[in-house]
């Protein structure tokens, strides 16, 4: 079984200003690195379909759908938020990215495939269940775990999210749901300056300070998330996968390196075949700087493809 890799065109029309950071680019960073490394032609390419309002209605309340439905403008910008935006193809952009890790989740759990990556934006783990915040629209990855609950028979996941900034959207939907774990680092403190107030049981929370780099980072994975996991016995894992924590991102200072996102990678496909059957679905959350980002997506792609 290959990788599946998942994507859309409309993905790259949804744009929030000339200078913003989460950029069409960022999708042609990665693809192009794919290419550069040998990577692409070994991946099984799918487009992504959109998501239903069913699939939305299980992590995010309706009212809020609809509100941000009516907040798509016919031309320009409209600002939900200082950082968060829309411009007129911004919901079908959005609508594919969740859409894309229902796929994966469908073909990764139909033993179509092993594992799966969604090269998507915008991201989605900010948002949460009722507001859009953080580049973030709809949770891509609550909505695919969510339907690999309800569609799959599935009774319990993993989320596993090593953005550099904490995924309050996932927490804030997952919290206290006994068939979920969520295991995250995070550079705290950094926006949005959640995640270490009491959180709830089901939630593992490592908070890590600016400068911390590989040796930290690969500590808490070893330390805290493994045996969380291991003891959770997931039967499916999601990956957050955002990539600003390099050491080259303009947004934040983990300073981590590409090689400890294969690492991390490896450890979490020998998680998903001790437990899951191999299955994983990645979707691409953030990462800033373009080069980065290519040469860490890289290599989390090169470790789906080996597990």
């Amino acid at each position: 079984m290959s990788t599946a890799y998942i994507t859309h065109p409309a993905c790259g029309l949804h744009e929030m200003g000339e200078y913003h950071p989460e950029c069409p680019e960022r999708l042609d960073a990665i693809g192009d690195r794919l290419i550069a490394a040998g990577l692409e032609a070994m991946l099984s390419r799918h487009l992504a379909p959109p998501v239903t309002r069913e699939q939305l209605e299980r992590v995010h309340g309706a009212a809020y759908l609809d509100s941000i439905e009516h907040a798509s403008p016919r031309e320009g910008l409209h600002y939900l938020d200082p950082d968060t935006a829309l411009n007129p193809h911004s919901l079908e952009a959005a609508r594919r990215a969740a859409g894309a890790v229902v796929l994966a989740t469908d073909l990764v759990a139909g033993g179509e495939y092993r594992n799966a990556f969604c090269a998507v934006r915008p991201p989605g783990h900010h948002a949460e269940r009722h507001r859009a915040m953080g580049f973030c629209l709809y949770n891509s990855v609550a909505v695919g775990a969510a339907h690999a609950l309800a569609a799959h028979g599935l009774e319990r996941v993993a989320v596993i999210d090593f953005d550099v900034h904490h995924g309050n959207g996932t927490e804030d939907i997952f919290a206290n749901d006994p068939r979920v774990l969520m295991v995250s680092t995070f550079q705290y403190p950094l926006y949005p300056y959640s995640g270490v107030e009491d959180p709830a049981p089901n939630m593992v929370n490592v908070p890590l300070p600016a400068g911390s780099g590989s040796d930290r980072f690969r500590e808490a994975v070893r330390d805290i998330w493994l045996p969380a996991l291991d003891a959770w016995a997931p039967q499916m894992l999601f990956v957050s996968a955002g990539f600003d924590a390099h050491r080259d991102d303009p947004l934040a200072g983990l300073k981590l390196v590409e090689a400890d996102y294969g690492w991390v990678t490896r450890e979490l496909c020998a998680v998903a075949t001790k437990h899951a059957g191999g299955r994983i679905v990645s979707s691409l959350e953030g990462g800033y700087d373009l080069s980065a980002l290519g040469r860490s997506a890289a290599e989390h792609v090169r470790e789906l493809l080996a597990g």
